[in-house]
């Protein structure tokens, strides 16, 4: 999903959906942006899937039999 960066305001930036829509989101999700600045998002499964194994690694070595 591709959101445009319509303004800034104080402590929130507020994005244009792909519908239409209007969200305000606050700055620190996104730093350095810019107005009209064009921001994807998207579902990272390959690093949901590593972060996974980590915790399952970390807790295995944890709670040792």
């Amino acid at each position: 999903m591709q959101v445009i960066v319509d303004r800034i305001e104080e402590d929130y930036i507020v994005l244009e959906l792909e519908d239409g829509n209007i969200i305000d989101v606050p700055k620190e999700l996104i730093p350095g942006a810019k107005e009209g600045d064009i921001v994807d998002i998207y579902i990272n499964k390959d690093e949901r899937e590593k972060k996974e194994e980590e915790v399952k690694k970390l807790m295995d070595d944890l709670f040792v039999d």
